[in-house]
């Protein structure tokens, strides 16, 4: 390993997520101080009902506007089996339930300070139910696409949301396999 740990410490911690700094020294004998932020995994799933993507809008804080993406998130509990999670997060943010779960893969979110995963789920077979979303949520508005309006979206800057972006990039990839 090129960055071995000397020591760490949480410095913040509430029912989402930790931060904590670790000591470090690199392999050049440079020490250091590294940041981290620990969240549990979480899920970000592609609802596609024939040429209709299912989005979600909601008001997001950290850049204060409100952001198209993918239904997206977490349970802050360790060991959810992760289409379970990708299943409950799809009915509490969508009311979608899908008759089909296809993995598409798991990429780590932005992992230069963050320790969390992402599973990412293609949701097929689609029937309507009511939301259940978490009181957080309050503001989530369903919204759909076409295809060829949501691939402008993240063309044109509309979307911007990195998750939803790679999660697409996956199910391209995923589907050109299929051929």
């Amino acid at each position: 390993m090129s960055i071995r740990t000397l020591s760490t410490r949480e410095v913040y911690r509430n029912n989402w997520l930790s931060v904590r700094e670790d000591q470090i020294e690199r392999s050049n004998g440079v020490p250091g101080i590294y940041g981290v932020v620990d969240k549990e995994d979480c899920a970000v799933i592609l609802p596609l009902e024939g040429d209709t993507v299912y989005l979600i809008e909601q008001f997001r804080y950290t850049i204060q506007e409100r952001a198209l993406e993918l239904p997206q998130g977490g349970w802050e509990t360790a060991g959810v089996d992760p289409e379970e999670l990708a299943r409950g997060e799809l009915r509490e943010e969508t009311g979608l339930v899908a008759d089909t779960m296809i993995y598409l893969g798991t990429m780590w979110i932005a992992y230069g300070f963050a320790k969390q995963k992402q599973h990412v789920y293609l949701a097929t077979g689609l029937t309507q139910q009511e939301t259940d979303p978490d009181p957080e949520e309050h503001d989530l508005v369903l919204k759909t696409a076409t295809v060829a309006e949501f691939e402008q979206m993240m063309m044109d800057g509309t979307i911007q949301d990195v998750c939803t972006i790679a999660a697409w990039g996956l199910y391209k990839m995923w589907k050109e396999r299929q051929k």
